[in-house]
């Protein structure tokens, strides 16, 4: 296949169903959720990447089961969708950037999803790594590309804003070629925006097309509920006195009529999709009404409604989540400026519902304060050491010397 005609930002759509939810870190159990239904569904919703990584337990495996089933291949073939994984990060504390690693953890990632090819590999968590790594990394990456044809794009992930911009500015800097990519999580949410306010200029003077905004929830922290806790136990870096803002933050929310989670998403969703379009992508945004929606844009037709848009990528473990992502989702662009005339109502509630959030979101700022909003945790954390155990070194020795 080779390197693409295009740029990924003409394939990629604006809304992309994230795996890390396929994991013990956010559940007990990722084998009991219902993953092959919540994919399905998905698809038939109009959604069209999936974004995972050998990093979250059991995802790409339980993401490549649900691709390969006969109602996937009948209803959606392979071109008609985007798969988006990673390279690099292991475990909790153990990276492998090496070009000989990359090689192994491509082929594993095309046999766990099904697939000839994967549509964007991302360097995973680069501040673990050195510079020198993330950049052999990127160049074996772009060989594969170029060589063997089994990716279409590359980029880089992580968390320090900081870093990925220093990354990006030297991967065009050493190789004269831009990345195609550089997400984030948890840094363009309710409790921190810098990825909009610091990043998103550097990343664009650095030449990278798209710019996806991971975790709204910011790894699940804007919850009335608090931190998810899988059977890894409380495994969130944020530190307990932001819990505890957030915590009243919540309750005032409540006394507003409003739940934060529900709040936070629509916040992050719409002012990235609105404010990151020199970031975003034009691919078809998922406009098909799933089952137990009620509420879905009145265009029908899996169109672009806008030019490019602003790329998030939303997690889910449960139909009821998917749906009430896909409904916030279907509202935001019904209100979007160039809606068509015949949604003139949802368009108007819409917008109404716009205007509320902002007001929501600025109160719930407010009570976070100066000490919280656009608070980032460090990563790595203190003392963190890489570490690769021996199954790892003899599983990448007996894949050299095959």
């Amino acid at each position: 296949m080779g390197r693409p005609a295009g740029p990924l930002s003409a394939h990629l759509p604006p809304l992309v169903m994230g795996t890390a939810t396929f994991n013990t870190q956010f559940n007990p159990d990722p084998y009991a959720l219902p993953t092959t239904e919540l994919v399905h569904r998905a698809l038939a919703s109009g959604v069209s990447a999936f974004d995972t990584s050998p990093y979250y337990g059991p995802a790409e495996e339980l993401l490549g089961r649900a691709l390969a089933t006969d109602y996937v291949r009948a209803n959606h073939p392979r071109e008609s969708y985007r798969i988006l994984t990673k390279v690099g990060r292991e475990h909790a504390s153990s990276f492998d950037y090496s070009p000989e690693w990359v090689r192994v953890s491509i082929k594993r990632s095309l046999q766990r999803l099904h697939t000839e090819y994967l549509d964007l590999v991302y360097c995973h968590d680069v501040e673990f790594v050195s510079p020198a790594e993330v950049l052999q990394a990127v160049r074996e990456l772009r060989r594969i590309r170029d060589e063997e044809g089994t990716i279409r794009y590359v980029g880089i992930s992580g968390y320090p804003i900081d870093v990925l911009c220093e990354l990006a500015e030297m991967v065009l800097r050493e190789t004269g070629e831009p990345l195609d990519a550089v997400m984030s999580y948890a840094h363009f949410t309710l409790q921190n925006t810098s990825l909009l306010t610091r990043a998103l200029p550097r990343l664009l003077e650095a030449g990278v097309d798209v710019v996806p905004n991971a975790s709204p929830l910011g790894m699940g922290l804007l919850r009335r509920q608090g931190v998810p806790i899988g059977s890894q136990g409380d495994f969130h870096p944020s530190p307990a006195g932001l819990r505890g803002a957030i915590q009243k933050a919540a309750e005032w929310a409540d006394s507003q009529g409003e739940r934060i989670e529900v709040v936070a998403i629509r916040y992050a969703l719409e002012r990235w999709l609105r404010e990151a379009t020199e970031a975003g992508a034009s691919g078809p945004p998922p406009l098909v009404p799933s089952a137990g929606i009620e509420k879905v844009s009145s265009n029908r037709e899996n169109k672009p409604v806008h030019g490019r848009l602003g790329v998030s990528v939303m997690g889910v473990s449960n139909v009821g989540e998917l749906n009430e992502t896909l409904r916030v989702w279907h509202s935001i662009l019904d209100g979007l400026d160039t809606a068509p005339a015949s949604a003139s109502d949802d368009a108007n509630w819409s917008r109404t519902r716009r205007q509320q959030i902002l007001t929501i979101a600025q109160g719930i700022q407010s009570i976070l304060g100066s000490e919280w909003v656009d608070y980032a945790w460090e990563s790595p954390g203190p003392g963190f050491v890489n570490s690769l155990p021996e199954s790892h070194l003899e599983a990448k020795a007996k894949a050299g010397s095959g």
